[in-house]
């Protein structure tokens, strides 16, 4: 599987698209402007890719700016777990909250859960439901391929913020140590915000995390 990263908007937020064998995935439109939609556009085209499924880690502004685009581009629904449906319909609050614009989002179709998978090429992508950070926050795990795309739940050296709507610590450092710190530690985490990372080295280095499961 090959992992194109791009980071847009003003909160620097991870996009993704993820390809294989011709088919590939969009994960988190964080495309605010023009410029940044056709960045992606131009880089699905030159890979001359056919786009299966629209995905979102969660439904947190920065990562869904671009979803009325992509939609509309790609003739698909994205998909989202069904407990961050209202941050989704929020859009526009929740811009407000930063002094910024947003038009509404098109509708959900899939709503994701856990165990589902996704297909793509030859890749299988396993959703794992991982709260905390939102309600409804999922990972993008590829076993065959040693990566998880993380959304907003763990980071290299941090975590997620758990201060906004519905958010919880307990929660987040459960799906944290019951979910991804359970994977492999060569497992590569590429997060919603900055560089990627693997498994091993947050278990060893993020200050947030330490050997024995949180006790909460």
């Amino acid at each position: 599987m090959v992992v194109k990263h791009f980071a847009f908007n003003p909160f620097m937020t991870n996009c993704y698209v993820c390809h294989d064998a011709g088919e590939g995935v969009l994960i988190d439109p964080s495309a605010a402007t023009p410029g940044e939609q056709h960045a992606v556009v131009n880089y699905i085209e030159a890979q001359h890719l056919t786009v299966r499924h629209l995905l979102l880690t969660h439904a947190h502004i920065d990562h869904i700016f671009g979803c009325a685009f992509f939609a509309e581009r790609y003739g698909l629904a994205f998909q989202l777990h069904p407990k961050d449906e209202p941050l989704l319909e929020r859009a526009k609050d929740q811009a407000a909250m930063f002094g910024l614009e947003f038009t509404s989002s098109p509708a959900v179709d899939t709503l994701l859960a856990e165990g589902d998978k996704i297909s793509f090429g030859e890749v299988t992508l396993r959703v794992l439901h991982t709260p905390g950070h939102s309600p409804g926050s999922v990972c993008f795990y590829n076993q065959h391929g040693a990566a998880v795309l993380s959304g907003d739940v763990l980071f290299q050296g941090s975590i997620g913020r758990t201060d906004l709507w519905r958010g919880s610590l307990p929660e987040l450092m459960e799906s944290i140590h019951g979910k991804l710190l359970s994977l492999p530690d060569a497992t590569v985490i590429y997060p919603g915000h900055g560089p990627a990372t693997t498994i091993g080295s947050e278990r060893l280095n993020n200050p947030f995390l330490s050997g024995a499961k949180m006790p909460f």
